[in-house]
């Protein structure tokens, strides 16, 4: 059993949804509370799960290989990063965890949960998130932001109804497991979506 010191906040949401616009201002909040943060991201995070995220994002490869890439990643991450920060007593914020496979590799590609959960089992035990922050917007809106962005990748050029599947797979993660998710309206102005997240900082 890891001692965590710390706490340990993941962002989710579809592409688009506009979490990483926020998560350096949230970070900053806390920071300015005098609390060590260290901002990760998946897949990615170490150099091995950087390397795996390159091959995810860019290369044509089957359902079950994607998955099996993604949890490689956060094994490395939660082993490398995550749980070594937390242990000494920073806070860990990271740019989607393994709510994020289920949400892509299940909902959106249609994956079998039961295979999703057995490999979570294996890579994270019973390690999750203090607290996930889901960026929840609907489609529509979300493929206009990205349309403005920079070159897509693979899951990027996925098609609406893909995001459809992944926003309808958050929304059941955040029902499921409601005591760690706290779900903000992203399609909500800029000032609208800070005040919700200030509310957040000030309980924490």
């Amino acid at each position: 059993m890891t001692i965590r010191l710390g706490k340990f906040i993941s962002f989710e949401g579809v592409d688009g949804a506009g979490k990483s616009t926020h998560l350096n201002w949230f970070a900053e909040a806390l920071r300015q509370r005098g609390i060590e943060i260290v901002m990760t991201r998946e897949p990615g995070g170490t150099p091995v799960g950087e390397q795996l995220r390159e091959l995810v994002l860019h290369q044509s490869m089957q359902i079950d290989t994607e998955a099996l890439l993604m949890f490689a990643a956060r094994l490395e991450h939660v082993e490398q990063v995550i749980k070594p920060a937390l242990a000494r007593g920073a806070w860990v914020i990271s740019d989607r965890f393994s709510d994020a496979s289920f949400a892509y590799q299940g909902g959106g590609r249609g994956m079998n949960i039961a295979r999703l959960e057995q490999l979570e089992r294996w890579v994270c035990g019973d390690f999750q998130p203090d607290l996930t922050l889901l960026f929840d917007i609907p489609v529509e809106i979300a493929q206009q932001r990205l349309a403005d962005a920079r070159t897509p990748d693979r899951f990027e050029r996925e098609q609406a109804a893909f995001f459809e599947r992944v926003r309808a797979a958050y929304q059941q993660r955040a029902t499921r497991y409601a005591q760690r998710f706290a779900v903000i309206d992203a399609a909500q102005t800029m000032e609208q979506v800070r005040a919700r997240l200030q509310g957040i900082v000030d309980k924490l």
